[in-house]
């Protein structure tokens, strides 16, 4: 067995049933397996490596098994890095295999010759070069345990082309099961430090919870509604953590923080007397910079990863622990205990989704032109079901749908890329996530400066046929740095505005059913043909900018 069908036989042993990618010429002995073995695996030819990457991310957080992609080497590895960075930054696993050049060429300037471990090191978990093909299927078990144990993250391999065409033994061709799926081998919670955490909770007037990712990624739903029943606990979530607690849940308070935050989740912060960050970094966005909570707060934090407890506040208790075994301890302890004290989470709760709904119902209505986005929001809300996943990039989507479409279902509904925030996300991880999840409708909301980004891979949507729904904002500016110019530097806009394009006219050139949308009369009408299409669709809505709009942002620059 040579090293390329030793990688897709091992990829097989660990259930993979989708990859993406893109060919290149040091990649011909992996394709060429790829094209003769029966593997089962469904493999996504992409229009470049960063979006196969976000596909894998996108993939991976709506299937919980890791996402697979990969590239060529040179400019194929630095390509697929930026979805690389932004999936392990996520703590989403995704395996990154690039093609390189033979290890005899090393050093003798062959075309593409670029040190991938030392590229990919800063921005994974762990990452190496299978320079030895008899030990390729051992590496392949490490990066599959590296990505789903403690706190998921990526990893690189690099595939060179000699280890592709040596020999490797097929008895060492085996997998571990339990690294399949994430996270794997969750680690338990200390019990005195959720004997300390009971107690400081049994106690409490005022505490809140704020979720971040964590709970999701660990699928604790039950565990937390659990625990939030059992003290009425208020639920406020960062952007990552929405589905943590349906939205429509009486305890949930909805998101927090600078971006998708408003002043009456913020009173829910600020009046509490406990705040309990469950996994959740507590950064510079979910914090209004470190200012809400207040340091004054007894903080109790739960995280799977031991240097994010205690990063950004003094914690009275740390738990590092998984998210949803600490979370049902907790709820045990807190059940054993006499005497605990309700926490009226839901008058707190209601309070602030009254003060966000009064605020937004005359948005959602309004006949102004350009289009005002949060009638785009409750347009949508009011035509999905509640089964769909909503992809956003960053811009104009993201704030006004963390803020104003209220989840109605736990579970991982909404992604949006929230560790570096790069434009262009949200097709291609839209695109994974129809891939990991077929049987519900996929919506993929950008701004007109993220189709500039992505618009290549419209062509790859309607070759796979996948029944997305695109909807860009589109207003020809950088929308989110105009409004931080306009804010915080006295209006002096340089450099953000670009002409407009016809979106639909370009995403009709590619084959996509598309609509061009400027009186918010016709908004419903179209998307509910856009939505009830078998196939691509795109709507391009003529809307209004984010430094003349009512956006839910405290801080343009977080």
């Amino acid at each position: 067995m040579v090293g390329a069908e030793a990688l897709v036989r091992m990829l097989q042993a660990y259930k993979v049933t989708h990859m993406f990618g893109l060919c290149g010429d040091t990649s011909l002995p992996l394709y060429d397996v790829l094209a003769r073995q029966d593997h089962g695996i469904t493999h996504f030819l992409t229009r470049d490596e960063r979006h196969a990457a976000y596909m894998a991310d996108g993939y991976a957080r709506v299937s919980g098994k890791p996402g697979v992609c990969e590239g060529p080497s040179g400019g194929g590895a630095t390509y697929i890095l930026p979805g690389v960075v932004e999936a392990n930054e996520s703590s989403i696993p995704v395996l990154a295999i690039t093609s390189d050049v033979a290890t005899t060429s090393r050093g003798r300037y062959p075309l593409t010759e670029l040190d991938q471990t030392a590229l990919f090191r800063p921005a994974t978990k762990w990452n190496a070069s299978l320079d030895d093909a008899a030990r390729l299927p051992a590496m392949i078990r490490q990066a599959f345990r590296a990505m789903t144990t403690g706190r998921p993250g990526a990893v690189h391999l690099a595939l060179p082309f000699n280890t592709q065409k040596s020999g490797t033994d097929p008895a060492e061709v085996w997998a571990e099961e339990r690294h399949c799926t994430f996270p794997s081998e969750r680690a338990g919670p200390d019990p005195d430090a959720i004997a300390d955490a009971a107690a400081i909770l049994g106690s409490a007037r005022s505490a809140v919870a704020i979720c971040g990712g964590g709970p999701v990624i660990a699928g604790a739903f039950d565990e937390l509604k659990r625990l939030a029943d059992l003290i009425e606990l208020p639920i406020a979530t960062t952007v990552s953590g929405q589905g943590a607690l349906a939205e429509t849940d009486p305890l949930a308070v909805g998101v927090v923080g600078s971006n998708g935050g408003n002043p009456a989740t913020r009173a829910v912060i600020d009046g509490a007397d406990v705040v309990l960050f469950i996994g959740c970094r507590a950064g510079s966005v979910t914090t209004e910079r470190w200012r809400s909570p207040g340091k004054d707060k007894t903080i109790i934090h739960i995280d799977s990863d031991a240097m994010v407890i205690g990063a950004n506040y003094p914690s009275a208790v740390a738990i590092c622990a998984d998210a949803k075994l600490a979370l049902s301890a907790l709820a045990d302890a807190l059940e054993a205990g006499a005497g605990v004290t309700a926490q009226d989470g839901i008058r707190r709760a209601q309070a602030a989704w009254d003060a966000k709904l009064a605020d937004f119902a005359p948005l959602a209505a309004s006949t102004e032109t350009p289009i005002r986005p949060e009638r785009v929001v409750a347009t949508l809300a009011r035509l999905l079901d509640d089964d769909a996943v909503i992809v956003a990039d960053p811009g104009t989507p993201c704030p006004y749908f963390s803020a104003h479409y209220r989840w109605p279902r736990a579970g991982r509904n909404f992604i949006t890329n929230r560790a570096h925030g790069a434009l262009g996300y949200a097709l291609a991880a839209s695109m994974g996530a129809h891939a990991g999840r077929p049987g519900v409708k996929t919506v993929a909301v950008m701004g007109d400066g993220s189709f500039g980004f992505c618009c290549g891979e419209l062509e790859t949507l309607v070759r796979y046929r996948m029944p997305i729904t695109c909807i860009v904002f589109s207003n020809a500016t950088y929308g989110w740095i105009k409004a931080g110019q306009n804010a915080g530097f006295g209006g002096r806009f340089y450099n953000v505005d670009f002409n407009r394009t016809d979106h639909a006219a370009v995403a009709s050139a590619f084959g996509v059913k598309s609509w061009r949308v400027e009186d918010p009369d016709d908004l419903e009408t179209v998307l509910r043909q856009a939505l009830g299409h078998d196939g691509p669709t795109l709507v391009d809505v003529i809307s209004q900018p984010l430094h003349e709009a009512a956006a839910p942002v405290s801080e343009w620059v977080a």
